[in-house]
């Protein structure tokens, strides 16, 4: 198995309402799971390959609850990537040299039973975590953006957060609101719903966890 590790700043936005009933063991609240995620990877590399600097993008499908199965996904690699890194991040994302189950990656991969080929091209995508803000753009094919939740009764910023123990994605995420169209290959369409954005920290192994 070639050893891999990544630091990463991401916005995941699904179709549930704030808070996500999948953060909790329990089921999406639309009946069906749809998302689409931004990564801005700060450091990391796979063997020798290094992976700082990439930007990646996804779009997801399912017809019923993740753990369900039956799903579809869509990768998009920003072009600037050499064909080392683009085998290397397709490697990380589709769950391979990966712990069974140790990983967002993995886990989503194993319930996906179609991957549309990978496309390498312009990806733009800018998160700020703790502001709770994001921009992703991939032309035609996916757009995604994320603002603060804001109270209803006196329209200022709410900041609340999720944490995890024994989580295969993040130990702590800032939670906002999204709004996403996935345009080619998969098609759907969401918005103020829930936005996830965190810090990831990941390795062949799992979340790698904070000293």
């Amino acid at each position: 198995m070639t050893y891999w590790k990544i630091k990463a700043r991401e916005m995941a936005n699904c179709n549930c309402e704030y808070g996500c009933n999948c953060q909790f063991g329990g089921l999406p609240d639309k009946g069906n799971c749809q998302a689409v995620v931004g990564l801005d990877i700060e450091e990391g590399h796979y063997g020798d390959v290094d992976l700082s600097g990439l930007k990646v993008a996804a779009s997801f499908r399912w017809p019923g609850p993740i753990h369900e199965g039956h799903g579809e996904a869509a990768a998009f690699v920003d072009e600037s990537a050499s064909e080392e890194q683009r085998h290397a991040i397709l490697t990380i994302l589709t769950g391979g040299d990966t712990d069974p189950f140790a990983t967002v990656f993995a886990v989503f991969a194993a319930m996906v039973e179609k991957f549309h080929e990978p496309q390498f091209v312009p990806v733009e995508f800018e998160v700020d975590v703790e502001g709770r803000t994001a921009r992703l753009r991939v032309d035609g094919k996916v757009e995604m953006d994320g603002v603060p939740i804001k109270s209803i009764v006196s329209g200022q910023p709410i900041k609340a957060q999720i944490r995890l123990e024994g989580g295969f994605e993040y130990e702590v995420a800032d939670i906002g609101s999204g709004t996403s169209r996935s345009i080619s290959p998969i098609e759907f369409s969401h918005s103020n719903s829930y936005g996830q954005f965190a810090h990831i920290h990941l390795d062949s192994h799992g979340i790698v966890q904070a000293a």
